[in-house]
């Protein structure tokens, strides 16, 4: 059973967790922008759509520039930032959890980012439908007692819709390699601090390691451990803004790496800093 991480006081409906903002509706108070803070690691599921103009996001650290008919989407556990200036556009932004997502009909694999693109475009038409969708919403949720079932379906018919659209961007991806290269990810996402063995991870999904290796390659553009120590990495970065008052050594020992040096030497390999530059990098 998904459990639900979506904050209690940001839904707008009494039946499912999920929030709408757009430009005149659903913006929180001041007081609870001050309370998250400029950097948040997300327990949620965030889209941005920009209807007209462009606006900013900053993921993990990357700063994404998103204009007319696209949408970006973040991803539980992902270290958002607030942008430095203001939107410049006509938008609208979403949130809904994994509890929300068990309650919908089928599952949507762009959620898992498969191909590392957090931006999507859309034709005119396609954008056309995803915008009414999200007005649709924008209008069930300024009522907290509508009937979940029917937010649940829209929200079913906007994922559909970008799911389609996410999958456009790159026709090489066979649907036989992406349910593998998806069993990795989840693999690697549900084992991470254990640091699993390429050659057990491909005995669970059923492949030879050469196999594994030319699907997660295609996919990733990178080999199986060199995704898993980039991914470890990420987690080691968002963890360090999650909590300044970490140790190294600690740090280590949480990502499952028994020698704190050599997960020194790693950070500093990947990112081209040290774990107490980065450190020094926040507090300045």
């Amino acid at each position: 059973m998904a459990i639900n991480t979506f904050p209690e006081n940001l839904s707008q409906n009494k039946g499912v967790a999920i929030r709408i903002v757009s430009p005149e509706f659903g913006h929180i108070s001041p007081e609870s922008v001050a309370q998250y803070g400029s950097a948040q690691r997300l327990p949620y599921y965030f889209f941005l759509f920009v209807v007209h103009g462009k606006s900013q996001e900053i993921i993990d650290g990357q700063t994404i520039e998103v204009g007319k008919n696209e949408l970006f989407f973040a991803l539980p556990h992902q270290l958002r930032q607030l942008p430095a200036t203001a939107h410049t556009a006509d938008y609208y932004k979403l949130g809904f959890d994994d509890e929300c997502l068990s309650r919908l009909p089928k599952k949507f694999p762009f959620l898992f980012n498969p191909l590392n693109q957090q931006k999507i475009s859309f034709p005119p038409g396609a954008a056309l439908r995803l915008c009414n969708t999200f007005r649709i919403l924008n209008e069930l949720l300024r009522t907290d007692d509508n009937d979940p079932e029917i937010i649940l379906a829209y929200l079913n018919s906007l994922l559909t819709e970008v799911n389609a659209a996410y999958f456009v961007l790159d026709k090489k991806h066979t649907a036989a390699g992406l349910d593998k290269f998806l069993g990795f990810k989840l693999f690697v996402e549900d084992h991470l601090t254990d640091q699993p063995a390429i050659t057990e991870i491909a005995a669970k999904l059923g492949l030879s390691t050469d196999s594994l290796y030319r699907i997660v390659k295609q996919h990733s553009g990178v080999s199986p451990k060199e995704f898993i120590t980039d991914r470890l990495i990420m987690e080691a970065k968002r963890r360090i803004h999650s909590n300044q008052n970490t140790s190294v050594k600690e740090l280590a020992f949480e990502l499952g790496f028994n020698d704190p040096g050599y997960f020194s030497r790693l950070f500093k390999k990947v990112t081209g800093k040290t774990i107490a530059g980065s450190y020094q990098d926040l507090s300045s």
